[in-house]
């Protein structure tokens, strides 16, 4: 597996044959679906000669008919009935667009219409105008030994590998296509971690979804985890995904590993939801961070209006410019609602969904919502600098509809962030310092697999564990919310008398209208009288200096992980800092004097 970046070099370097005519944004147009079809040629190599002989033998049947059999016979899910493969096709350099047509149309419909999703004609004649599509060919064709992968992964981080390469010349965002496999590789952990004694069950299927799946990372990663836990046990993948070549490759991936390709749709899972009446077992996703949601906004808020909690939307809908929260409540609609089984969800978000809107905004209530449902199981805190596209922080939330019973009524807070957001990251047991950086990825979590500290295993056990520590907080649901209440203060006219109503109650003045936030296990009278009305004695009249409008209270949720997490850092004596203070003064004149001598 560690030669698949030199194979993905190799491949991309074929791209130089396109300089002077193709713009570098324009080159993985070329290289990415020529990448898809030397894999599927590869793949139905070991049977071409059977499948040609059977259809002959089959030809005059019924499409309906002609292509389970011929699937059969290549003992894939898909086929090629023409005549030409890469070997051939670079045989006959006059005929090669001719050839090559009738190389695509004899694949079997499923392999067809992913190679229609990359607009690929277009590339057949403009490569042909410039001669330069025998080359191309010429070039895949004598690159046998790249795609003879050994693993069912491999092939995938070398289309991931090739696609950070064009974003990267393009610049374009490489993150909005995958996301690193050890990221994926945790989530995968927490989300089975309480489940395998009944994954390990013989013949057990199970169904896993992903409304954002780029070219398939987790839903590959996820197969192949359970295979490792149990070789007998089926899981059915499911995804949607907006970009075409993102989704053509993704389809690839899965025709080639055995999965139905009709499962993964095409897209916006929003506006164009392409498994709506589905039910799944569980939830992966990274959505885009902090992306908008412009372009379905008329969508999304009928069905809010319209359909409230019915729909997919009814807790509400957060700001136009990130609709990070609405993947969530999107995958929260397709949760089973059968008690015991129920589903779970790994999701990666920025920070903004921890806290972003105040008591009664969109974001808020959705916190509330999923909260009070009991859903939120545990958030994890990942280090900074792991994904190709940014070094923001980022956190994996984990919900659920089937909290274990010592879950119920709690959330578990996981710092793997590897610092104490304060005092530097001088001691990090959660993550390694690449040797070389990727784009923005300049650190990785450790796995067995890739030969490092295996730190997935040490957050996975501090979740498993579900005990306070160091880098684990226990929390109640309520310990999240808070109560916003209105202190209203009386309105004086210029003559410093209490202005009042039609009821001889004093009016209150906008200008001095203040917020307080009371955490939801505190009363809220004590609290106001404690910490608010000693500021604002009675009137003269024995009427309230201040008073809460009750009408304009409410109740917010929001998670602050800075807060349960800071560690305190003592302030530096006097004496040390005049000490350095000195002792700089002491170099500043030492190199003066230097200089003048």
């Amino acid at each position: 597996m560690n030669n698949f970046r030199e194979k993905a070099n190799f491949i991309w370097s074929i791209a130089d044959l396109l300089r002077g005519h193709y713009k570098q944004a324009d080159y993985g147009k070329v290289i990415l679906p020529f990448t898809v079809l030397r894999r599927l040629d590869m793949v139905l190599e070991p049977t071409k000669k059977q499948v040609l002989e059977a259809y002959q033998k089959h030809k005059d049947k019924k499409p309906e008919v002609l292509e389970p059999i011929l699937n059969g016979v290549s003992r894939v899910k898909f086929h090629n009935r023409s005549k030409f493969d890469f070997t051939e096709l670079a045989k006959d350099h006059n005929n090669v667009a001719a050839n090559l047509r009738n190389y695509i149309n004899g694949f079997s419909i499923s392999a067809r219409e992913i190679i229609d999703y990359f607009s690929f004609e277009d590339q057949i004649k403009k490569l042909d105008e410039y001669d330069l599509l025998y080359l191309v060919i010429k070039h895949f064709a004598d690159a046998k030994e790249k795609f003879e992968v050994t693993e069912p992964m491999e092939m995938g981080y070398i289309f991931e590998e090739l696609i950070r390469k064009f974003a990267e010349i393009s610049n374009e965002t490489a993150g909005e296509h995958f996301t690193p496999r050890e990221v994926i590789r945790l989530m995968v952990n927490l989300l089975f971690a309480n489940d395998k004694d009944i994954l390990r069950k013989d013949g057990i299927v199970k169904t896993l979804y992903d409304p954002a799946c780029g070219t398939g990372g987790m839903l590959s990663v996820a197969d192949e985890y359970l295979h490792e836990l149990n070789a007998s046990a089926r899981l059915e993948l499911f995804g949607q995904e907006l970009n075409p070549e993102s989704y053509a490759i993704c389809k690839s991936d899965m025709l080639i590993k055995g999965q139905n390709p009709a499962n993964i749709k095409f897209g916006s899972s929003f506006s164009q939801d392409g498994l709506e009446d589905e039910k799944f077992d569980y939830m992966l996703s990274n959505p885009p961070f902090g992306v908008d949601w412009k372009k379905a906004q008329k969508f999304i808020k009928d069905e809010y209006e319209n359909k409230g909690f019915a729909g997919r939307f009814g807790a509400g809908l957060p700001s136009i410019s990130d609709g990070s929260l609405l993947f969530l409540q999107h995958m929260i609609s397709k949760m089973k609602q059968n008690g015991k089984s129920g589903s779970r969800i790994a999701i990666v978000f920025n920070g903004s969904p921890l806290f972003s809107g105040g008591a009664g905004s969109g974001p808020s209530e959705i916190r509330k919502w999923i909260i009070e449902k009991d859903m939120l199981e545990a958030i994890i805190a990942m280090p900074d600098q792991l994904f190709y596209n940014t070094g923001i922080a980022t956190y994996i939330w984990i919900v659920t509809n089937r909290k274990e019973t010592k879950r119920k009524g709690k959330v578990q807070l996981i710092n793997a962030s590897g610092n104490d957001w304060e005092n530097g990251d001088k001691d990090n047991p959660f993550y390694v310092k690449m040797m070389r950086s990727l784009g923005n990825k300049r650190k990785e979590i450790g796995d067995a697999k890739n030969g490092k500290p295996d730190q997935i295993k040490t957050i996975t056990e501090i979740y498993e564990a579900f005990e306070n520590g160091e880098y684990s907080k226990i929390f109640d649901n309520e310990d999240f919310g808070y109560t916003r209440i209105t202190v209203e203060r009386p309105k004086k006219n210029d003559d410093g008398e209490i202005e009042t109503n039609k009821k001889g109650e004093p009016v209150p003045d906008s200008d001095l209208r203040d917020y307080e936030n009371i955490p939801l296990k505190e009363d809220i009278e004590d609290y106001f009288r404690r910490e608010v009305l000693p500021h604002f004695p009675d009137l003269p009249d024995g009427s309230a200096g201040a008073w809460i409008d009750h009408s304009k209270t409410k109740t917010g949720y929001e998670i602050n992980f800075t807060k349960y997490f800071y560690k305190y850092k003592p302030l530096r004596s006097l004496e040390e800092i005049r000490a350095d203070i000195l002792a700089l003064e002491e170099e500043t004149r030492e190199g003066i004097k230097d200089i003048v001598e």
